[in-house]
């Protein structure tokens, strides 16, 4: 083959490449419709794997997978009679439990610990149970989580990262000009002017010629408030993310993508489907500018770019009140970290930072503690037609679990240790900053929803059991190893198989409450101000403040760090070896690929693992001191939870909970009237989410 067979060649395989990735997209949409088709087929009474896996070109086990409850006979048959053992309630259970594999490791009971006083409803409207007597087998298909080496392999992870503490910062962040630009109309809001720009293309290079047309000299930061102009060209691309590469690397005539500067390390694009960053520099000189879109921040609903503008601008002046230094930069997480970091003790046990911990529980915390929980229950779970959806939403959640979190070096709690105290020494524990590696068997009598996390089959992070008699072994946080064993119906079984425990400590308290102030004060002006706009200002900046604290819990949890590149496709070969092509058209190909954990003195991924953790458990589960009532979907009648989404429940039935518009309270959001035909989707629930909220207000203003 000569040189020019040779790059004939290589253009034809980028056509096949191209090719291939259509084919991929179409294909996945099928995929997606056959596995509906399967678990519709499973509600049928005597659906069969056997006759459904040749009908859809599967195996056995990949039709079980999909629908658990067609999993043969053979399967479910029971095992054999055991010796009866003693639950974490201290009673016998001779039932007979799923077989487990030989090889696992001893556990250690947890405490039996008192019940909640307040029973959860029972009005009958979930389906029958499982006969107790054929218990299920564990989970199909879930993918199995990392555990800590045994013997001094593991004990030494539990260390901190030398020479790697967040500091408090010694120096003040300089604001960056700005202006806010919606790219649909044109209308640029720049300190008290509003400029109107000619936008025919409204491409990344159009974008920055016109404004700093309007705008000569010192603006370094642009956001879009509406018009998503990375979105124009969607329908050419298989995927957002695509079209959104391509929006970012299209010539830029006079700029070039940025290479960072002094403290910023922000370089290069950051390629998100919704909101994307691009940094520019000027060919041949110092302007650096960023184009990022208000959505990181709130959701503007139609405001113009002048509402949104004074939206900043009052959240600047309320955040001011309590940090004087306080700046606005460029998204709600590094703003949110950078006002925590000015918020570090100068003085006391932890003037000298907060050590971040060894690389191997960074990495095992990353693998093991998942974020807020996101499930939609589906018939037969649930009515094939819903008498109501109802939405439930904990306001400024996260707020509500940052009073305490996990500080010092932690300490390896192994099921023999664990065993070794009293009671009281393992409820205390279970009560502390703990990570736990346990042993969970669901009670023979549950029917209502899964209560901790396990790792899901397929390509879903996370499921949560609920069959009863199913054991699974995972990781969970305190808050929700004490819903398991405190619950309002059956406690259940948890053994503890290994444990990472910290002292108690409180390094977001302040920052928190800080935030919080904040939040309430714009709460309150948007409800009560007389000039409409200012209203509607004071509800973003409320937003804002909720983003900041939300994102930056989110930035301490420190995933591996994901590089994005972009190579011309003449020079193919410089891509990375070990890059995964996300994009590419006839100029560039966008790249990334993993480098592992940055040394990042703000990572603490402990911190963000305790507060996820006790709001999942506050979607099941949470008290109200002041009215002496718990609400969340255990306290709900078993079969009319629908969905769960990070800080909302959807039920079918309403809930007369206490709400004082408190952090943490449940705010009745959303109310469609049924009969609903139950979602199977998530956009099927989006649309009736939707739905609901627009029904809700139209009855609220008509009342």
């Amino acid at each position: 083959m000569d040189a020019k067979t040779y790059n004939a060649a290589l253009s034809e395989l980028r056509a096949l490449r191209d090719e291939i990735k259509r084919a991929r997209t179409a294909l996945a949409k099928l995929e997606t419709e056959r596995d509906k088709h399967i678990a519709a087929m499973a509600t049928y009474a005597k659906a069969k794997a056997e006759r459904i896996g040749p009908a859809a070109g599967l195996s056995l086990l990949e039709v079980v997978a999909i629908a658990p409850t067609l999993a043969p006979e053979s399967l479910t048959a029971p095992p054999e009679q055991t010796e009866p053992t003693t639950t974490a309630s201290g009673t016998s259970d001779s039932s007979p439990a799923p077989a487990e594999p030989a090889a696992e490791a001893p556990g250690t009971p947890a405490p039996a610990m008192t019940s909640h006083p307040q029973q959860a409803a029972t009005t009958p409207t979930a389906p029958k149970p499982a006969d107790p007597a054929t218990p299920p087998p564990p989970p199909t298909g879930a993918g199995t989580l990392p555990a800590i080496p045994e013997g001094a392999q593991g004990d030494a992870w539990f260390a901190h990262t030398a020479n790697l503490a967040s500091m408090r910062p010694n120096f003040t962040q300089q604001a960056r000009s700005t202006v806010f630009l919606d790219a649909a109309t044109g209308t640029l809001v720049y300190r008290d002017r509003t400029l109107r720009l000619d936008l025919t293309t409204a491409s990344a290079g159009e974008i920055l010629t016109a404004v700093f047309h309007a705008i000569p000299e010192g603006l370094e930061r642009i956001y879009i408030t509406a018009g998503d102009p990375w979105h124009r060209q969607a329908e050419h691309y298989p995927y957002l993310k695509d079209a959104v590469a391509a929006w970012l690397n299209a010539p830029t005539p006079g700029w070039r993508t940025d290479t960072g500067r002094g403290r910023d390390r922000m370089a290069g694009h950051f390629v998100h489907p919704r909101n994307p960053v691009g940094r520019y520099q000027r060919e041949g000189g110092e302007q650096h500018v960023e184009i990022r879109s208000v959505g990181e921040w709130f959701d503007v609903d139609g405001a113009d770019p002048a509402i949104v503008r004074d939206a900043f601008v009052l959240l600047w002046k309320t955040l001011r009140s309590h940090w004087p230094d306080a700046v606005i930069m460029g998204s709600p997480s590094q703003t949110g970290r950078d006002l925590w970091t000015r918020t570090i003790p100068a003085r006391g046990q932890f003037a000298d930072g907060y050590p971040v911990l060894s690389e191997e529980l960074r990495g095992l915390l990353h693998a093991t503690a998942g974020q807020g929980r996101t499930e939609l229950v589906t018939p037969p779970d649930v009515p094939d037609q819903l008498p109501a959806l109802i939405e439930y939403d904990r306001t400024f959640a996260y707020a509500k679990h940052t009073w305490k979190s996990a500080v010092g070096i932690p300490r390896r709690i192994t099921a023999a240790a664990f065993a070794s105290w009293s009671e009281k020494e393992q409820t205390k524990a279970l009560f502390g900053c703990g990570h736990w590696h346990v042993r969970v068997t669901v009670p023979q009598d549950w029917n209502h929803v899964g209560i901790l996390p396990a790792p899901a089959p397929g390509d879903r992070a996370w499921h949560y059991p609920k069959t009863p008699g199913t054991t699974f072994t995972t990781w969970a946080g305190g808050p929700e190893i004490y819903t398991a064993l405190t619950n309002p119906l059956t406690p259940w079984k948890i053994e503890i198989l290994d444990g990472i425990l910290w002292d108690d400590g409180k390094p977001l308290d302040d920052w928190s409450k800080k935030l919080k102030d904040c939040w309430a004060r714009l709460t309150a002006q948007a409800a009560i101000h007389g000039h409409e706009n200012q209203r509607t200002a004071a509800h973003l900046a409320s937003r804002a403040v909720r983003a900041i604290l939300l994102y930056g819990i989110g930035s301490f949890a420190q995933r591996p760090r994901i590089v994005t590149g972009t190579t011309p496709r003449t020079l193919e070969r410089d891509v990375p070896a070990d890059a995964e092509i996300i994009g590419f058209d006839d100029q560039t190909i966008t790249w990334q690929r993993p480098t592992g954990f940055a040394r990042d003195p703000h990572a603490h991924p402990e911190w963000a693992a305790g507060i996820w953790s006790a709001a999942r458990a506050a979607l099941l589960s949470q008290r109200m001191r002041e009215d002496n009532t718990y609400v969340g979907a255990l306290h709900t009648p078993p079969g009319t939870v629908v969905a769960f989404r990070t800080d909302a429940l959807y039920l079918t039935a309403p809930q007369n909970w206490p709400y004082h518009g408190q952090p943490g309270d449940y705010l009745h959001k959303g109310h469609l009237t049924g009969p609903i035909p139950a979602p199977t989707t998530e956009e099927d629930l989006l649309a009736l989410r939707d739905a609901g909220r627009t029904a809700l207000a139209q009855t609220r203003s008509e009342a």
